[in-house]
């Protein structure tokens, strides 16, 4: 009978134990770029070409769910917790796209058919890099280049936005969307330049 009922206490100290752990383990919380992102709302007269903007490319190391931030001390931590609704291309892309297309009125048509033969500005994006530090600041250098579909010449050019963000990985996201918006604008105003004909620069 003794046995039986240290067998039940030990069972009982287990469950706790496993309740306990449970109980202290903190949720996650997911983000996302485009989710809540302000974009400009689309010119009232359509632009009369479509923007195409495939996968954009990231640094592998941050090519994962997991935030991944740098410390004052030029350490680099994966959030375990602290996690992106998609992967980091995908948000940084679809982002990028919101903004875009609704800078210059204009609707982004990658894999999708066109059949009215109006001009195609094919938007080409390699981030070098996607750096997240709380309290300090949220920064994206990325190379784009736009290019005519059907055409050879290509516009090349390169933007920085480093925005200064509070604590707290909600302030975080959201300076990196305020540097998402800045480089849209960069190259929305460069496509308006080749569509316009005129000598588009960066």
């Amino acid at each position: 009978m003794m046995q039986h009922k240290t067998v039940q206490a030990m069972l009982a100290m287990a469950a706790a134990l496993l309740l306990a752990g449970c109980a202290a383990t903190p949720p996650e919380h997911f983000y996302s770029l485009s989710n809540g992102m302000g974009v400009p709302v689309p010119a009232a007269a359509p632009a009369g070409y479509y923007i195409e903007l495939p996968a954009v490319a990231v640094p592998q190391q941050v090519a994962r769910y997991q935030m991944v931030v740098s410390t004052e001390a030029g350490r680099i931590d994966l959030l375990e917790h602290e996690r992106w609704s998609a992967m980091p291309a995908s948000e940084i892309g679809q982002a990028l796209s919101l903004a875009i297309t609704g800078e210059l009125g204009t609707v982004d048509v990658f894999r999708t058919p066109t059949t009215d033969g109006a001009p195609v500005y094919r938007i080409s994006t390699n981030v070098q890099r996607f750096e997240s530090a709380p309290g300090r600041y949220a920064l994206i250098d990325a190379v784009w280049s736009v290019r005519l579909v059907g055409s050879s010449k290509v516009l090349t050019c390169r933007s920085v936005a480093n925005e200064p963000v509070s604590g707290g990985y909600d302030a975080l996201v959201a300076g990196h969307r305020r540097a998402v918006t800045r480089i849209a604008a960069d190259i929305s105003k460069a496509v308006r330049g080749l569509a316009s004909g005129s000598n588009a620069g960066c």
